[in-house]
């Protein structure tokens, strides 16, 4: 079982920087009760895409938390660049449980590899598998590339500052229920609540 964590780290992440990484550190450590691995990949765009595997395979209970030494936010936003190149890793290492968790805070502008059609395929390729993938707007609430890679809307949410770090436990623990009963890993209302989704919406004129 392995959580693959996919974090934006495109310059426009300055400002809610630390708090996104606190809440993939709580995102990890809340999976730890029970066998899994996680794997963290951080990417931004810089003379092409840059794609740095900050955490490889980890067991979860031996998790370090990530901090500002890890890496720092900079450039533009290779989205499904990225995204292809964690599938492949993903693939390649072929666990029998996998979760995706996709967080940015802003729309593709700067991929070479990739092209929606190919993201598309790639993530049909893994839902085949039952693997689950969930896309986290960090003070974000345009979801238009999510949609047009095929996610549907329980599977993506905007999360307001402040509210990272609970919602990405509460995404553990749905990650935790898929790992050991198979439940699919989908965003309700009371999620939704607790992101503080709404506000994000209303301020981003979403």
């Amino acid at each position: 079982m392995h959580a693959y964590i996919l974090l934006d780290r495109t310059g426009s992440m300055q400002s809610i920087w630390a708090e996104a990484l606190g809440s993939v550190n709580a995102y990890v450590k809340a999976l730890a009760e029970g066998d899994a691995f996680a794997t963290l990949a951080v990417f931004d765009a810089h003379e092409g895409l840059q794609f740095d595997v900050l955490r490889a395979g980890v067991p979860v209970q031996t998790w370090k938390d990530v901090t500002d030494a890890d890496a720092t936010p900079r450039g533009m936003t290779p989205l499904f660049d990225a995204i292809g190149r964690i599938i492949a890793r993903a693939e390649s290492e072929a666990p029998e449980k996998a979760v995706l968790v996709i967080m940015t805070d802003g729309e593709e502008n700067a991929s070479r590899e990739m092209k929606k059609d190919d993201v598309k395929a790639a993530l049909d390729r893994i839902e085949k598998k039952g693997w689950q993938v969930v896309f986290l707007g960090a003070e974000f609430a345009k979801f238009n590339d999510a949609v047009a890679v095929g996610l549907v809307g329980s599977k993506h949410m905007a999360m307001a500052a402040g509210s990272m770090n609970a919602s990405m436990s509460r995404l553990a623990a749905k990650s935790r229920r898929y790992f050991d009963a198979g439940e699919k890993v989908d965003f309700d209302e009371e999620d939704r609540k607790q992101a503080g989704e709404a506000d994000v919406q209303r301020r981003k004129g979403s």
